[in-house]
């Protein structure tokens, strides 16, 4: 058992990279550097290694005040070592709004999580979102998911310097009159039509601490609004998912150019947890229906 022991104690002095050696930090920073196009730094009481990207490509305002990266413009990563996988990643990637769906795709494509979507300040010109990355896996995966996301970022600001204000596509009707039964036969369900609008929502349910059962009515549901006409609508809602499910319907939404602009929790304690996605898209009522019930057919397995 000594000789083991100390054959173990040689080979963790040897190869700090190796996943079972304590007290080492796992995983090579020149590797995760040259896969992630940044510049990390160790934090060896922790063994995590953060490459960080101060956005000091596009001048921020918060409250009349000029916002510096240091102040929190900055999307960061940070890799540790994993006992039954190589690494884990942990992240959030500072984002205009016409870069979160370019980097959300960059992100799930590149085999990384996205477990939240949301702002930071008020009255911010031009708005700024914060996008929470994850994953486990090897360096090469995880690293190279990173890049991917800051690629796509890169050549949203490439294409144009100056962040855009809305999104491209033709002017909506001035009142709406999209046509209920084709939409009820793409979701399966019988929506609401209220002044040419139309609306449809599927109810779930958790229980609260209370043991309370909250469902539909509470708030546990997703919906989905459209508004235009039966050749050019958008449509706007809220997906409710439970952990295992966020990451396919996301790919789903995204796959189907469909764009999320929020996900975040609304309760807390409740069982089994509700992560809510809030999202917006926009074409033909029917391809976008169809784009929701694809996503609402990864849910409730």
């Amino acid at each position: 058992m000594r000789i083991v022991a100390g054959l173990v104690l040689v080979a963790c002095w040897a190869i700090p990279s190796v996943g079972w050696c304590a007290g080492e930090f796992k995983l090579d920073p020149a590797a995760i550097d040259r896969l992630t196009g940044g510049k990390g730094t160790l934090n060896k009481d922790e063994g995590v290694y953060k490459v960080s990207f101060p956005r000091n490509d596009v001048k921020v305002m918060v409250d009349g005040a000029a916002m510096p990266p240091f102040m929190g413009l900055t999307s960061w990563a940070g890799f540790k070592g994993g006992e039954r996988v190589e690494a884990m990643v942990m992240g959030d990637i500072v984002l205009f709004q016409d870069e979160v769906s370019p980097a959300m795709s960059a992100a799930l494509d590149g085999g990384l999580w996205v477990t939240a979507l949301h702002n930071h300040f008020f009255y911010d010109e031009p708005k700024v979102y914060f996008m929470h990355i994850g994953g486990e896996g090897s360096v090469e995966q995880l690293a190279g998911g990173v890049k991917r996301v800051m690629d796509a970022v890169k050549a949203v600001r490439a294409r144009t310097p100056e962040p855009a204000r809305g999104f491209a596509h033709a002017p909506f009707a001035a009142k709406s009159e999209i046509s209920a039964a084709p939409l009820d036969a793409v979701l399966g369900a019988k929506g609401q039509a209220k002044d040419g609008m139309y609306k449809a929502v599927f109810g779930r349910t958790t229980k609260m601490p209370c043991d309370c059962v909250a469902g539909k009515e509470l708030g546990i549901n997703t919906w989905a609004a459209f508004y235009g006409t039966d050749e050019l609508a958008y449509v706007d809602g809220d997906f409710a998912v439970v952990a295992g499910e966020l990451q396919g319907v996301l790919k789903s939404l995204r796959g189907n150019g469909i764009n999320i602009v929020a996900i975040h929790s609304h309760m807390e304690n409740e069982n089994p947890r509700i992560i809510f996605f809030h999202y917006w898209g926009v074409g033909r009522p029917a391809d976008l229906a169809r784009a929701v019930r694809a996503g609402l057919d990864l849910t409730g397995k």
